[in-house]
């Protein structure tokens, strides 16, 4: 009979199961919804002797960023109320379908426009000036699933960073609606949680940050014609494009507002997020160059979903995060898809088990079964939590140093050593590097090696046997996502 060790089973549990580390609750699986025994942590996971190439222990087991007092102060400020209200008042337009009325005070986009405008600029006085709030637009003709010419306005507050202001970090939901037909704009759609829950996720960490004053300057929008096909948030990346804005990264929060499955299990603690694999917009030389050297987990979008898990799975935001290794769901799209085609690191949050009854449809009840994206379907705690892994995201982010630029490995000669070079920086927040690595069949991170602020080092760890990243750390600890060093 085989005779199986007990750390390859908990390996083949965890792989199979694809979680990350329990959190003082029950782990939920996402692909079963059934209550399973919480798993080994993923150091423990891989520490099976077959994954172990470093001949004596390199570096440090990477521990995860714990939020300190301004973070966990930020984090205690977010108002389950307050998101309430707000869906709810997005609810009340009747429509907000990107074709509907932008003229009536009280129903359609342009109402809804307008009061997501006035309530961001009201946040911004709070901010001695340092928000800005705009509404830029467009005039968008005929197209797919655009019957007429109609103006395409997005709801942009910009909180300004205070060292290093020309690095952004953007925050978005989008706030049109639609119902079955997506060309029918007359009828009656909520938009509940498709999306009025990630427009509140922005609206209420703009109320939130507005007093604060991060190191680089984040970005809180609500953008329309995502229904249409992103729209929205296509005119504002090709803008930020344009204008070569230096946007380092990109959420966007949808339908992210229910935490109940069509079947009635409930996942209150768990919150998916997408990242793209090889970007689209990468040459065909670095695209190949990436798949030779197994760096197809490593694209900028993943790097951001890693460092998504380590400064926000905490007992502060109470949440776990499921990464999901692909641009999407299945043949569905969303607005940081627009960022991704700009050529910008984005990714997308949405809860873990959709019920598509409740988006995308007519509100009706059809054989005992209630449709529609309602209000009464919404968990208002759980947007909140959302909220605030949200929180814990963009603020770690904005207070880290930007990733170092133009990592590469030496590949000239041959070398079980690795010795690796990047561009230094002499900005303000950068206090020196760290080394991460990781078996290359881990999902994450799980060892650290300190650097001074240097630009190049040397590991006595072969490039052959792990993954490697480099990322930025500043004086209060604040670190950057890894940046993948490619062949020099």
């Amino acid at each position: 009979m085989l005779s199986l060790s007990p750390s390859f089973l908990h390996l083949l549990l965890a792989l199979l199961h694809i979680l990350p580390p329990a959190l003082a609750r029950p782990a939920t699986s996402l692909w079963s919804r059934q209550t399973i025994s919480p798993l080994p942590s993923y150091s423990d996971i891989f520490s099976c002797p077959a994954t172990q190439w470093a001949p004596a222990p390199v570096g440090i087991p990477l521990t995860p960023q714990a939020p300190d007092a301004e973070l966990q102060a930020i984090l205690a400020e977010v108002d389950p109320a307050r998101i309430e209200a707000i869906i709810r008042k997005l609810a009340s337009f009747g429509t907000r379908h990107t074709l509907s009325s932008q003229t009536s005070p009280t129903r359609g986009i342009g109402a809804a426009r307008d009061w997501i405008a006035e309530q961001m600029r009201s946040f911004a006085t709070a901010s001695d000036g340092q928000m800005e709030v705009t509404v830029p637009s467009y005039i968008q003709g005929v197209g797919d699933r655009i019957l007429f010419p109609v103006r395409i306005s997005n709801v942009v507050a910009t909180l300004k960073g205070s060292v290093d202001p020309g690095r952004y970090y953007v925050v978005s939901g989008h706030y049109d609606t639609r119902c079955s037909d997506v060309n029918d704009y007359e009828c009656d759609t909520p938009g509940a949680d498709d999306d009025a829950s990630g427009v509140a996720i922005s609206m209420e960490l703009a109320r939130i940050m507005a007093t604060r004053r991060p190191a680089a300057t984040i970005v809180f929008a609500a953008v329309a014609g995502e229904e249409q096909d992103l729209y929205g948030s296509n005119f504002m990346a090709q803008t930020y494009k344009n204008a070569s804005v230096n946007v380092q990264a990109m959420f966007t929060n949808d339908i992210v507002g229910a935490s109940t499955a069509d079947d009635g299990s409930k996942d209150p603690y768990t919150l998916r997020i997408f990242a793209q694999g090889t970007p689209t917009t990468e040459s065909a030389t670095t695209a190949s160059t990436r798949a030779t050297i197994g760096g197809e987990n490593d694209s900028l979008a993943r790097e951001l979903a890693r460092f998504v898990v380590g400064v926000t799975e905490n007992k502060y935001t109470q949440m776990s995060i499921r990464v999901v290794y692909r641009l999407d769901r299945f043949l569905r799209g969303g607005d940081h898809r627009s960022f991704l085609n700009a050529g910008y690191a984005a990714c997308r949050f949405t809860e873990p088990h959709e019920n598509f009854a409740h988006q995308h449809q007519n509100v009706r009840v059809e054989n005992g079964t209630q449709y529609g994206d309602l209000i009464e379907f919404v968990d208002f705690d759980y947007v909140a939590r959302v909220a605030k892994v949200n929180v814990a995201a963009i603020w770690s982010l904005a207070n880290a140093p930007a990733p170092p630029q133009n990592v590469t490995v030496n590949t000239t000669v041959l070398s079980n050593d690795s010795q690796f070079k990047w561009q230094g920086s002499n900005d303000a927040l950068t206090a020196g590097y760290e080394i991460l690595w990781r078996p290359t069949n881990a999902p994450f991170w799980t060892n650290s090696i300190a650097l001074g602020k240097i630009n190049t080092a040397t590991i006595n760890l072969s490039k052959d046997n792990v993954i490697f990243g480099i990322r930025a750390v500043s004086k209060n600890k604040y670190a950057s996502p890894a940046a993948f060093p490619f062949p020099r």
